[in-house]
């Protein structure tokens, strides 16, 4: 490429905060979609993908070279010394490039060909459907009714085709609410729970001081009616009253209670993008500061505003969730409804239904509250050149209020910490279409489901990964309550500093739970076919006939052995294993490890990649050791199994295991 002025440097040394070792001198590569640091010494690589890159510095001159500080969207911090001026120029120039492409087409996502063949292009795609949503939460029904009014997006061109409103609401009365709107965003449906109030989204009236619109107040009118046990409904307003009535000013603002009756309206000091933005920026300065002192630490952490934030969200979620379970209709805005209204609605959900805290109803829950109802995820994460006013970190905070909730009840998700950093890491890789454009039409016009990768299909392919441990559904088959004293909003450690290798403890408490749990798995597949081995030997011992007598202790005996044979038939009834002989029981003991390697200790892979703090650990499930994740990329049946499911083994494992097994083996 010609914006690649130089594509590969030598004697470049990588600077890491909180190591006291002197850094080694490494090769710096450009390549069209990342930038690589190879440490020889160390044997690491590092990886840093154009996409990632938020800003590129060039710092002052030192006696050691020319430093360049590479900051990343992921919260990864990289300062490179080069040797000459020019070589840290050119990187310069070219990573600015590289990291702002100009069209949407330029993006990674609509060139990225995946390296593993078992990842398909259409994997993914059809994950999600909205109207197979609605239909799961039992719409359309008596009082709510689909509508394809805006499949040409022409009510709306920032939400979905289908859109879900009251039954009784006519034509009329929908479109005059929608011209009533702010962008058209009239009320819509968002989820519907199971004592029939609702969660509905729409955002703020064109009201200014005076104005206003029957077809509106009947619309709002006709939400309260669809939950027919409740007199009143709530209209939440995210934003602090004092914005919302500087927006009148504009000919915007908020409803006038006058014109709306059976309806209580509350505000929530959830602040705009542009106070995120900042407070954001503050949390990451926090992070990257030189001096270690505690209170630097905690003085710039409050100073950011962050984690107030953050909770400032979660209790309007709260709000929200407390009040549907209660019985009460709310209905939820912010200025245009893609932002806070997102947020909450979100979050909400996410504490009202057990199957949003599953894998599966997380992307349900994204896909429908942030991808089909339009927040502006090219604007915000700032994906091509733009105004940088856009840029505002509401998914990024969306994403820290669910950690948040996780560690408050662990066992309530079926995602853990590591599923949340690899979302979050892909919003802003462009690597998959999934989260490109703005809204729905745009994804549409793209037509990212036939040139681009969704990243859903990748995700369906590493769920081991993904799984908490901890997670008991049985525990919280309803709604999720948790307190939010001050206390609880923590900082995120694994997400803004997640690449300062010298603040992590040495093993994740959760990844030693999967450990353990793969492990306890496997040891329990194995033992349930020793048991089917040990009623075969049994069998086998006893076929011969008891001794001939007419003795009681004969006919006891006689009794006994038939009842266990009887027991072990029904046992083996639907099981059909390889016949029982001395090479097919070792080949069965052998190919299971029944002691795992402890990852404490690992600092490597065999193939000599070194593990950091962010870098999982595989195990063989057939030789107990730990490999990375390129060197553990097979699965096979193991025949000491058996259940036969595939289980992931290594390499040469793999080659033993397949010129081993019977023909009937089957793999991955």
């Amino acid at each position: 490429m010609e914006i690649i002025k130089k594509p590969k440097v030598e004697k470049v040394r990588m600077l890491e905060r909180f190591t006291a070792a002197e850094p080694a001198p490494g090769t710096l590569y450009l390549t069209a979609t990342h930038l690589i640091f190879v440490d020889p010494r160390n044997k690491k690589e590092t990886w840093i993908s154009h996409m990632h890159v938020g800003s590129v510095e060039k710092l002052p001159l030192t006696p050691g070279g020319s430093p360049l500080l590479v900051r990343c969207k992921n919260f990864r911090s990289a300062t490179f010394v080069f040797q000459r001026e020019p070589d840290c120029h050119d990187i310069f120039t070219s990573l600015q490039q590289l990291s702002q492409p100009v069209e949407l087409e330029d993006l990674y996502c609509f060139h990225f060909t995946p390296r593993s063949t078992e990842l398909r292009q259409p994997d993914g795609w059809d994950t999600y459907d909205l109207s197979d949503e609605f239909r799961r939460m039992g719409v359309p029904n008596d009082v709510w009714a689909l509508t394809d009014m805006n499949a040409a997006y022409e009510v709306c061109d920032t939400y979905p085709s289908l859109l879900c409103v009251p039954a009784a609401a006519s034509t009329a009365v929908l479109l005059g609410c929608s011209r009533f709107r702010s962008k058209g965003r009239l009320p819509v449906l968002s989820y519907l729970h199971s004592n029939q109030a609702s969660i509905c989204r729409c955002s703020q009236p064109l009201s200014g001081f005076k104005a206003r619109c029957l077809e509106d107040e009947q619309m709002l009118e006709l939400l309260r009616g669809t939950n027919p046990s409740e007199k009143l409904m709530y209209v939440v307003d995210t934003r602090p009253k004092i914005n919302a009535m500087a927006n009148r000013a504009s000919g915007k603002g908020y409803e006038n209670e006058n014109f709306y009756q059976n309806i209580k309206f509350y505000f929530f000091g959830i602040e705009n993008i542009h106070v995120m933005r900042n407070s954001l920026n503050k949390l990451v300065e926090t992070c990257e500061s030189k001096t270690s002192a505690m209170s630097t630490f905690l003085s710039g952490l409050e100073s950011s505003g962050w984690l107030r934030h953050v909770r400032s969200t979660l209790e309007a979620a709260q709000f929200v969730a407390a009040s549907v379970e209660q019985g009460v209709t709310v209905l939820v805005h912010c200025s245009d409804g893609w932002d806070r209204t997102s947020q909450t609605c979100a979050l909400a959900e996410l504490l009202l239904d057990p199957y949003y805290r599953t894998i599966h109803g997380f992307q349900a829950l994204i896909e429908k509250c942030w991808l089909a109802h339009g927040h502006k995820f090219t604007d915000r994460c700032g994906f091509i050149q733009q105004d940088p006013k856009e840029i505002s970190p509401i998914f990024t905070q969306f994403i820290d209020a669910v950690w948040q909730l996780s560690q408050l009840q662990p066992q309530a998700f079926q995602f853990n910490e590591r599923y949340l950093l690899t979302l979050h890491d892909h919003v802003f890789s462009c690597q998959f279409g999934t989260f490109i454009g703005n809204c729905h039409k745009d994804r549409q016009d793209l037509r990212l489901s036939e040139r681009t990768y969704s990243l859903w299909g990748l995700t369906a392919q590493h769920l081991s990964e993904y799984t908490n441990a901890l997670f008991d559904p049985t525990r919280f088959p309803g709604a999720l309550k948790v307190g939010l004293p001050p206390q609880v909003v923590r900082f995120w450690r694994g997400m803004y500093s997640r690449f300062e290798f010298g603040v992590h403890p040495r093993e994740c408490l959760l990844e030693v739970a999967n450990y353990l749990s793969d492990h306890n798995q496997s040891m329990r597949d194995h033992i349930r076919l020793l048991e089917k081995r040990i009623g075969q030997l049994e069998s086998r011992l006893n076929n011969a006939d008891p001794e001939s007598g007419e003795s009681a202790d004969g006919a006891a005996t006689a009794d006994k052995l038939a009842d266990r044979r009887h027991i072990n038939d029904q046992v083996n009834a639907n099981l059909q294993l390889p016949p029982l002989s001395v090479d097919q029981l070792t080949r069965e003991l052998d190919s299971v490890a029944v002691d795992w390697v402890s990852p404490r200790g690992v600092r490597e892979c065999s193939c000599t990649t070194s593990f950091d703090h962010f870098s999982k650990k595989f195990h063989c499930w057939r030789c107990g050791d730990i490999f990375c994740q390129r060197c553990l990329d097979r699965w096979q049946r193991l025949p000491g199994h058996l259940q036969g499911s595939p289980a992931p083994v290594c390499r040469p494992c793999y080659r033993l295991l397949t010129n081993s097994q019977s023909v009937d083996s089957q793999t991955a």
